[in-house]
């Protein structure tokens, strides 16, 4: 009987469909992964170059799509031939003058959200007196403050810096105060029995949980950042990658312009990498899937 049941077994499972894979369970090889990550990249680059040669090939002087070797030597000359009144390499100098004006707006932003973010969430009365207000402040556009911080300080690094700060430092406040909210009861009620104060918990219970949490909102408090410099170097500034890109559009110079965008987004690029890294360092607990 055994021997009869088998083929008809077999022939049923070869009369029915086989199982399709899902695409939520397709796996990518590592090869696969690099390979369909380029191919956006190379689909934008080989567009571009396709429409720079269309339009130079009809007009030689054409400024609208220039091609990579007009861009780079623009760019090259930006980085190496110092500038004729001021004497300085302009690439650098606006890159430094840039990156001042973000790291310390962001820089200042990050501690206050650490200070007011870690009160709010692990100190009732403090939740109740400045959660509603912070709440409201992240709501207000922070362009509509550019005016009244030029007019309130001035034109210099202080109302740039103060715009960058004021913009990306409510989201991050309200983030933390979160983390710090989401932190285990149990946690809190043990370090009590232990013996631990306000201040201990803070230190060795809540900074440790947050700083992850901390990173993470830097890193997405970056593009806010960026968009804030740029805004505030276009309107008053003598330096700056903002100011320099809004300087050349009047002689439509996308061969300075277009170089220009790829460095800011280099530096944005490799800006968030540093971080990833350094999360990685700090708390490596918090990332245990990247880390097998």
């Amino acid at each position: 009987m055994q021997a009869g049941v088998g083929p008809e077994v077999a022939r049923l499972q070869l009369s029915r469909p086989k199982a399709r894979l899902r695409l939520i369970n397709a796996t990518v090889s590592r090869g696969g992964a690099l390979l369909l990550g380029t191919l956006p990249f190379a689909a934008v680059a080989i567009a571009y170059l396709f429409a720079s040669a269309q339009r130079l090939a009809v007009n030689p002087s054409d400024k609208l799509l220039p091609s990579p070797a007009q861009m780079w030597s623009a760019f090259f000359d930006l980085a190496t031939v110092p500038d004729k009144r001021s004497g300085d390499l302009i690439l650098w100098a606006d890159t430094y003058a840039s990156l001042v004006r973000l790291f310390a707006g962001v820089g200042m932003a990050t501690l206050g959200a650490l200070c007011l973010g870690v009160a709010i969430g692990f100190i009732p009365r403090v939740r109740a007196f400045l959660l509603p207000f912070a709440t409201v402040v992240c709501v207000i556009p922070p362009l509509a403050l550019l005016p009244i911080l030029f007019i309130a300080l001035g034109l210099g690094e202080t109302a740039k810096i103060t715009l960058i700060a004021i913009g990306v430092a409510p989201v991050m406040v309200r983030d933390i105060a979160n983390r710090v909210m989401e932190l285990p009861p149990e946690l809190i009620a043990k370090a009590q029995t232990l013996g631990g104060n306000s201040w201990t918990m803070v230190l060795r219970l809540v900074l440790p949980q947050v700083m992850p949490r901390l990173i993470t909102c830097v890193r997405l408090a970056l593009g806010p950042a960026w968009l804030f410099l740029i805004a505030a170097e276009a309107i008053a500034s003598t330096e700056g990658l903002g100011y320099r890109i809004f300087l050349v559009r009047r002689y439509l110079s996308m061969d300075v312009i277009l170089p220009y965008v790829a460095w800011i987004t280099l530096l944005a690029v490799t800006t968030d990498w540093l971080l990833v890294r350094l999360s990685h360092i700090i708390s490596p607990w918090a990332h245990p899937v990247q880390n097998r």
